[in-house]
C-alpha cells in the first residue's frame, strides 16, 4: 500500500510538471513585456516606432505588453519597474539612454527581469545596451548632401554633440565636395523644436541649402520649413520622404521596431546577453531611405554600390581610397 501510494504521488508529480513544462517551453522565456518612454508614446517618430515594435512583439508572442509613459526620474522608474514586475513582466525596454543608469541601479533587486535600453555603455548580466552605429549612415547621407548642394553650404542641426552621425555626415560631404562649408549646431536636447527652428533660420541666412536635422522631435518641423523655403533636407530615423517628396533627398533609417523584435527573439531563446550590442548596415537595422528623384540615377547607383561594398568590407569610400 505504501508502495502504491508513493507510485501514485510520483505519477501525479510527473504529470503536473509535464503540463506546466509544456506550457513554459511553448512560450519560451518571455512572460510579459514592459516599455518605458520619457514622453507620450505618440509625441515623435522615435517613440511611435518603438511602440510599433512592441505591437509586433505582442502579436508574435501573444503576451501582454505594458506601457509606461512620461517616465523620467529615478523614482518614476523605480515605481514603474516594481509595478511591471508584479504583473509578471520579465523583459523591460527603456526607450532612451537615460534609463541605463536607472536600470543598473535597480537590476540587482530584480534578478529575474532583463532590462534593455538604448545607446549606453553600462551593462550587467541582466542589463543590455543597444547601439545604432550612425557613422556610416551619416557618411552616405553626407555624400548625398554634398552632391546636391547648390550653394556649397550644408547644415547639421543635432540634438547632442556625441551623435556619431555628425562626424560621418561631415566626412561624407567632404568626400564628395571638399570645398563645401558645413555649419554645425547642437541643442543638448532631443525635444527643443523651438530652438531647432531658430538655428534653422540662422543657417538659412548663412546660405545653407541642405539641412540634416538629427533629432526625433524636430526633424519633421525642419523638413516642413525647408519645404516652404524650397530647400533640401535629409530625413532622420524613419523614411520621411512622404512628408515633403520634393524636399527630402533621402533619410537615415534606424529600424528600432525590427530591432526590438530581434532582441525579444534572443531573449526568448535564452540567448540575450548582458552586453553592448552594436548594429550597422550589415545587420539590416540601419539604412538609407528612398532617394529623391532629382538625384541622378548614376549617383544613386554609386551610393548603392558603396553601401554594398561597406557591408562586405567594413570600409567607407574614403577609407578605400586611403588603402
Amino acid at each position: 500500500m505504501c508502495f502504491l501510494k508513493k507510485l501514485f504521488i510520483a505519477i501525479l508529480f510527473i504529470s503536473v510538471c509535464t503540463l506546466s513544462a509544456c506550457s513554459y517551453f511553448e512560450s519560451g522565456n518571455i512572460q510579459n513585456v514592459g516599455f518605458l518612454v520619457e514622453t507620450d508614446i505618440d509625441e515623435n517618430p522615435w517613440t511611435q516606432t518603438g511602440y510599433e515594435g512592441m505591437q509586433q512583439i505582442e502579436d508574435k508572442y501573444q503576451v501582454d505588453v505594458m506601457y509606461k509613459e512620461n517616465i523620467q526620474s529615478m523614482q518614476d522608474v523605480r515605481v514603474a519597474v516594481d509595478e511591471l514586475a508584479q504583473d509578471g513582466v520579465n523583459l523591460i525596454f527603456g526607450h532612451s539612454n537615460m534609463y541605463g543608469e536607472y536600470f543598473m541601479e535597480l537590476s540587482d533587486s530584480y534578478p529575474d527581469v532583463h532590462f534593455v535600453y538604448m545607446n549606453g555603455g553600462e551593462v550587467k548580466s541582466n542589463v543590455t545596451s543597444l547601439n545604432f552605429d550612425g557613422h556610416a549612415m551619416g557618411f552616405f547621407a553626407g555624400m548625398v548632401a554634398g552632391q546636391m548642394t547648390m550653394n556649397n553650404d550644408v547644415g547639421i542641426i543635432a540634438a547632442h554633440s556625441w551623435q556619431p552621425e555628425i562626424e560621418g555626415f561631415y566626412e561624407g560631404v567632404k568626400y564628395i565636395s571638399p570645398t563645401t562649408e558645413i555649419e554645425l549646431d547642437y541643442l543638448n536636447d532631443w525635444n527643443n523644436t523651438e530652438l531647432a527652428l531658430k538655428v534653422y533660420e540662422e543657417m538659412k541666412e548663412e546660405g545653407v541649402d541642405v539641412f540634416y536635422p538629427i533629432g526625433n522631435s524636430f526633424s519633421e518641423p525642419i523638413i516642413k520649413k525647408a519645404q516652404e523655403d524650397n530647400l533640401y533636407a535629409i530625413g532622420y530615423l524613419t523614411n520621411q520622404t512622404e512628408l515633403a517628396p520634393d524636399t527630402v533627398l533621402t533619410s537615415t533609417l534606424q529600424h528600432i521596431d525590427q530591432l526590438y523584435l530581434h532582441i525579444t527573439d534572443l531573449f526568448d531563446k535564452s540567448e540575450l546577453q548582458g552586453e553592448i550590442y552594436n548594429f550597422d548596415f550589415q545587420d539590416e537595422f540601419v539604412g538609407l531611405g528612398e532617394f529623391n528623384e532629382t538625384i541622378s540615377d548614376e549617383f544613386q547607383e554609386k551610393i548603392k554600390s558603396d553601401i554594398q561594398r561597406f557591408k562586405e568590407t567594413g570600409n567607407l569610400p574614403n577609407e578605400d581610397n586611403k588603402n
